[in-house]
């Protein structure tokens, strides 16, 4: 793999990257930020969404993916995220952004309140078509990473693992790390099989994953 982009032989065709490009040059708005299942919005819209770790770079990926700078909000402040954030691009997409899991530093109440709600999202969205599991490729997979895996495993649900600032690592260590991760997700029946490696920083790997995710989308209109 060379310069940390994604691999010469891509398995996405032009038709697909250009698909990609298109539904995401629609307008993305902000719904609605949810603290409890009760109050989330409907589920008419197939519904993608974006896990990990805090500050593993989940809004940054959401607003390159999108095209919009400001639309999920970004903070050098783990675990500033407390509630699960909705967007939708006109009637194609929905996308929830996750609070991020696993900083230590939040009070104890706080973490098991956050831990509960994602954990309830994840396993009873009936139209949830993907779960993006961001990891960093700086530290790789943790085991409140493979926490999660396992509950979505058991509750089978679809998730993709999601390589981000794929720029920070050296390129042997990235391929290291992606020949392990590889292997590992193997075992995990719920585990889509493709890895995809990003960086919004230097806008790599985005396009790629926009060709994934519009294989999601409702049919336009």
């Amino acid at each position: 793999m060379r310069d940390n982009e994604q691999p010469d032989d891509s398995p996405y065709e032009d038709e697909a990257m250009e698909a990609g490009r298109k539904l995401f040059s629609r307008p993305c708005t902000f719904v609605m930020g949810a603290v409890q299942i009760s109050t989330m919005p409907g589920t008419e819209l197939p519904e993608i969404c974006f896990a990990g770790r805090s500050n593993v770079g989940k809004s940054s990926l959401i607003n390159a993916v999108t095209g919009h700078k400001g639309l999920a909000r970004t903070s050098v402040t783990p675990g500033r995220t407390q509630e699960l954030n909705f967007f939708r691009i006109e009637d194609r997409l929905s996308i929830c952004d996750l609070p991020g899991y696993g900083y230590a530093r939040a009070p104890k109440d706080r973490v098991k309140k956050w831990t509960s709600l994602v954990k309830s999202y994840l396993r009873g969205r009936p139209n949830l078509r993907r779960v993006l599991l961001l990891i960093d490729s700086r530290h790789g997979i943790k085991d409140n990473d493979r926490e999660i895996m396992a509950m979505l495993d058991e509750a089978a649900v679809n998730y993709q693992v999601v390589l981000t600032k794929i720029d920070k690592p050296k390129a042997a260590e990235l391929d290291a790390l992606v020949e392990a991760m590889t292997a590992e997700l193997k075992a995990h029946v719920a585990a889509h099989p493709v890895l995809m490696l990003t960086s919004s920083e230097k806008n790599r790997g985005i396009a790629e994953l926009r060709a994934e995710l519009v294989q999601l989308a409702a049919t336009s209109s």
